[in-house]
């Protein structure tokens, strides 16, 4: 069940937004252009208000839009993956919380101004975080939303972090398009995503336009949908804080802009209709555009690890001091095609 204040909304000249207390989820945002126009990019999860939703894990239950990830990832089973990369798996702590307990727990609404919405997040004593607070605000002047993020550190630790942006796809074949990525080099997953997965394992690539594949020939990946059904994930390293997905189908672009310097990468979770199990039913078409200090969301102790995309120069964690209180930037913005 659904408690009376487990939404917030706000309302501006160019739009309006919702987040929710479950993970601090911020979907769906309704952008209105000056030709009277709206476009409504955010994904949200098809089942997210089926019955039985209220059983599935935190982050799956009301599965939407854009929420911070601390620690970012979870960990997995080393079979399948790329040899190098076996060493460095780990299994699951007993406390492990896929993407975090940032992302599977009800935050608190705090005191803000009118124009803006703020959420904090304790976390359990055991950790080396002690809170994550987030505040977004609209810019009253264009549709576009900017949100800040931090968080206030316990104990020094190191820990991926990210940011989980999730946006709608159209139906129609090949009429989104990743624009506007540079980035120093991509790499495929070192493993299977799901056993709808595609693109080739561990390869790297230089541009979205020629992602390797598993029959050996290259995919435009920079083109969604796809034209098979599949789950799979691609890690832009050395990126330089902005990407957008242009909408042909609805006329439209959203553009995303962050602070590269503490998030080196994005990682594109390019959900095809790949996963049958339940809930996803192979009915999930949607596109994570999401910037992370973070091995392929391969777990804390991965991350931490001399893995390999670490050995070629991009982070994959973070070193926090003890007191510190981190704070990042990053802006959802959308425009007219």
């Amino acid at each position: 069940m659904n408690g009376a204040d487990d939404y917030r909304g706000l309302g501006w000249e160019h739009g309006s937004l919702v987040v929710q207390r479950l993970g601090a989820m911020l979907a769906p945002v309704t952008f209105l252009f000056g030709d009277g126009r709206q476009v409504s990019p955010m994904q949200i999860a098809p089942w997210a208000y089926e019955y039985g939703a209220q059983d599935l894990p935190g982050i799956l239950r009301r599965l939407r839009g854009e929420w911070p990830c601390v620690p970012f990832g979870y960990s997995v089973p080393a079979d399948g993956f790329a040899e190098e990369w076996v060493p460095l798996m780990h299994p699951a702590a007993p406390d492990e919380e896929a993407h975090g307990h940032s992302s599977n727990n009800f935050w608190t609404w705090d005191d803000c101004s009118a124009a803006s919405l703020t959420l904090s997040l304790d976390y359990p004593a055991t950790t080396p975080v002690r809170r994550v607070e987030r505040t977004i605000t609209p810019d009253p002047a264009q549709p576009a939303v900017d949100i800040e993020f931090r968080i206030h550190v316990r104990t020094a630790c190191r820990l991926p972090i990210g940011l989980h942006p999730t946006f709608r796809l159209p139906q129609t074949l090949g009429m989104a398009a990743i624009e506007g990525a540079r980035f120093d080099h991509g790499r495929t997953y070192p493993g299977d995503v799901d056993a709808s997965s595609i693109f080739a394992v561990d390869r790297t690539f230089a541009s979205l336009e020629a992602v390797p594949a598993r029959d050996e020939a290259v995919i435009d990946a920079s083109r969604l949908p796809l034209g098979f059904d599949s789950e799979d994930l691609l890690q832009l390293n050395g990126i330089d804080g902005e990407v957008a997905l242009a909408n042909y189908a609805e006329g439209y672009r959203v553009r995303l802009s962050w602070q590269k310097e503490h998030f080196p990468s994005l990682l594109l979770w390019i959900s095809n209709r790949g996963r049958k199990m339940s809930p996803w039913n192979g009915r999930h078409l949607a596109l994570g555009m999401e910037p992370i200090c973070s091995p392929f969301g391969l777990g804390p102790a991965t991350a931490a690890a001399d893995n390999p995309i670490a050995r070629s120069g991009t982070p994959t964690a973070r070193d926090f001091a003890a007191g510190e209180v981190f704070a990042t930037r990053y802006r959802i913005a959308a425009e007219p095609i």
